[in-house]
Parts: structure tokens; C-alpha cells; sequence
């Protein structure tokens, strides 16, 4: 494996919600397939995992935890020994006990991956980085939706996700395709 050995996998809203249409189209649709190959490599290997939940206050929101959106897909459900963190907001460290728990463990490398790439990916990715965190992420193991930039330009959810890899990669983390995450 490319990253350290003791390397935790950070798994990012993987909840029913993410599915839903009114967020639009998306990249990458083998991003989940990559995640789950990536989660069972990790198992395989004793690793240790943290699944990353978002508890929306929002009552529209497709994360709201009064419906099944709030709820894990099937195949990310946090198996015995498997970290469960919720979020309030995108960013996974703020108002949890992420970097508590990775502190814990001894664990100063971390591999993110899940959705969305330029939201809680990006966002969780740079404040572990801002943390001292070896961060990496997984570049094919990540989605995007469709957006608008600043000047009302709609963006594909390919051109959201590329950006947000390149806003990452260098400065606050390594990018790395999940073949270079599974051969090494």
C-alpha cells in the first residue's frame, strides 16, 4: 500500500441521502464499487476504520436523521470494531472526536474517501492536513455533483471534482487512484 501501514480509511456520507436526485448528476459512478474495495482491503488487513455520518439540523436536507436518507447504504454499514462518527457540518474533525480518536490509536495517516469531493471530502482533507495529519485521498474513490461557480458558470460534477483534487493535492494531501492505494 502507498500510504503507512497503520493508516486509518475515513469514509465519507455514505448514507442513503447521497443517492437522492435532487442532488443533481454526479461523477464517477464506480466511486462507491472503489470505496467497498478499498473497505475491504482495510478489514483484510485489520485496519482501522471510521465511518463518517452527516446529521443534517436542516429538515429538507437528504441527511436529515428523521428519514432514511440519515441512514448507512447497506454496504457501508460500520461492522463490530468499526469507528462511527456523525458531523454537523462538512468537515469531519469540527464538533467530533475525530482527532481525538485518531490520537488514540496513534494514528498520524489517514485515507479519505466518499462525497462529496469538493465539500466534506475537501474540507476534511484540508483541516487534517491543517492538523499535522499525513492525509491521502482517493481520487477514484470520490464524487462530485454538478455546480455553479462563483460567476453562475455551471460546472459538470467532472470539472467540480477535478478541482477540488487539484485544491487538495501538494498542500493538504497526496491524490492517489485506488490502484496506487491497493498495489503498493
Amino acid at each position: 500500500m502507498a500510504v503507512q501501514s497503520n493508516s486509518a480509511l475515513i469514509i465519507i456520507d455514505q448514507q442513503q441521502g447521497i443517492d437522492d436526485a435532487k442532488l443533481g448528476p454526479r461523477n464517477n459512478p464506480e466511486a462507491q464499487s472503489v470505496m467497498l474495495k478499498l473497505l475491504a482491503q482495510w478489514r483484510q488487513g485489520n485496519q482501522p476504520i471510521f465511518h463518517i455520518r452527516h446529521r443534517s439540523s436542516e429538515v429538507d436536507s437528504v441527511f436529515w436523521p428523521q428519514q432514511s436518507g440519515f441512514e448507512f447504504k447497506r454496504d457501508f454499514v460500520p461492522k463490530s470494531g468499526e469507528r462511527s462518527i456523525e458531523k454537523l457540518v462538512p468537515c469531519a474533525f469540527i464538533g467530533s472526536d475525530l482527532l481525538q480518536q485518531l490520537q488514540q490509536l496513534s494514528i498520524v495517516s489517514i485515507v479519505i474517501v466518499g462525497a462529496s469531493t469538493n465539500n466534506s471530502v475537501e474540507a476534511s482533507a484540508r483541516t487534517a492536513g491543517n492538523l499535522g495529519l499525513s492525509v491521502t485521498v482517493g481520487e477514484d474513490a470520490c464524487f462530485a455533483f454538478d455546480k455553479a461557480d462563483y460567476f453562475a458558470r455551471q460546472r459538470s460534477a467532472s470539472e467540480v471534482h477535478a478541482m477540488s483534487l487539484a485544491n487538495l493535492d501538494g498542500e493538504y494531501a497526496k491524490v492517489l487512484s485506488s490502484k496506487q492505494l491497493l498495489q503498493q
